[in-house]
């Protein structure tokens, strides 16, 4: 009787995790492997620790055997090597058959970790959800990020990437055995298209009226995400006394939530601006809102507003590497510099008083994220860990 195949999926924290890697997880237990997982579940992201455990019960129940190493996100010569001995040790022991890892330094440690056990057959899989250098990127992210992954691009045997631009240099540039696009992580577009709520039930339930004209974004709260854009924007049409029926709702957590909390009261805009934390009820959301805003400086491909898209929302969005994938200005809704305030300000506006914009933009938007639906990033995942594409 054949030894069953082992598999490790490997990212950064618990929230990369669940909130892209289910599926994947999913696909590897349905062609017969045992599947290992490890991540950072102490300190677990974008996610509270209580969704962590529950991941972890989930993955449990599953069969899914759960290894909480501290992956770091940083360059900490301290943490990285740490990391290094533990995932070392454990690929050393279990002789995976597959290994696929997830984010930067993940990456970095996981693929080196596995260098020896490849050369006795495993294959070494890796996801960059978005290169750090990028047309227009910092001088600092080429100097450092991108020799590390031309690299590490020899010590892998599938590169995924989840953007053209990406794709292209990946192609011409690294030395991997196979480089794969694949058009994001998948987003459940059925999930977004067929929920239905109360609108003014649900609003009343946020403390926003059935009038309000509300703006939505889901991401960490976070430099990179940028959601400070959007509160200075408020701030500049409350000073020119056109705030009125604007209300801001933004979902997730990060290291920026207690600046963009005292920005807020300094700029009285506390009814008007609202942070949600944490929310597992998005699709609901994208239902009673009238225009979805992601105004991200980097995007590996963004999740948030294709969901956005698919529920039917208008978009302001940043005219930015990965989100150019699937936008464009004057038909997705606004697409603009990511640091103009100014062009945010005129967006908000411009999205506010034209409603038959908005519902165009919103039909061109429900037709383009069935590209993006997960049926099809899974037939193509499937593929890779077959060793197919």
């Amino acid at each position: 009787m054949a030894e069953q195949k082992k598999a490790l999926q490997l990212a950064s924290v618990a929230s990369m995790i669940d909130q892209f890697n289910i599926p994947n997880i999913q696909i590897l237990l349905d062609l017969g492997y045992k599947v290992d997982v490890v991540a950072d579940f102490t300190h677990p992201g974008t996610i509270t620790n209580e969704r962590a455990e529950d991941l972890k019960s989930r993955l449990n129940d599953m069969g899914v055997r759960v290894i909480d190493i501290a992956i770091p996100r940083s360059l900490n010569p301290r943490a990285v090597m740490s990391a290094y001995k533990q995932v070392k040790k454990l690929i050393t022991s279990e002789h995976y058959n597959l290994i696929h890892c997830h984010s930067p330094i993940g990456g970095v440690i996981c693929r080196q970790a596995a260098k020896s056990e490849r050369k006795n057959g495993t294959k070494v899989v890796y996801t960059a959800h978005g290169f750090h250098f990028y047309d227009g990127a910092p001088l600092k992210n080429w100097m450092i990020f991108y020799p590390i992954e031309k690299y590490f691009s020899r010590c892998t045997d599938v590169l995924i990437t989840i953007n053209k631009e990406d794709y292209k240099r990946a192609s011409e540039k690294f030395k991997a055995r196979k480089v794969v696009y694949i058009p994001g992580v998948g987003v459940d577009t059925e999930k977004f298209a067929v929920c239905k709520v109360d609108k003014r039930t649900k609003r009343s339930e946020l403390g926003v009226k059935d009038s309000d004209f509300i703006l939505l974004s889901v991401g960490e709260l976070s430099e990179r995400k940028n959601q400070k854009v959007i509160i200075d924007a408020l701030h500049m049409i409350k000073e020119e006394g056109n705030i009125d029926d604007i209300v801001y709702l933004a979902v997730g957590k990060g290291d920026q939530e207690e600046e963009f909390r005292r920005l807020i009261r300094e700029y009285g805009l506390d009814a008007h601006i609202k942070l949600l934390g944490f929310r597992a009820d998005v699709d609901e959301l994208c239902e009673i809102v009238d225009c979805f805003v992601h105004p991200s400086i980097r995007e590996g491909l963004g999740i948030a507003p294709l969901e956005a898209m698919a529920a039917g929302l208008p978009l302001i969005s940043a005219n930015v590497n990965g989100i150019k994938d699937y936008t464009e200005d004057g038909v997705s809704g606004y697409c603009i510099d990511p640091t103009n305030v100014d062009a945010m300000v005129k967006a908000i506006k411009y999205m506010h008083d034209d409603e038959i914009f908005r519902n165009n933009c919103a039909s061109n938007n429900f037709k383009t994220a069935k590209a993006f639906d997960i049926r099809h990033t899974d037939e193509i995942m499937s593929e890779v860990y077959r060793g197919g594409v």
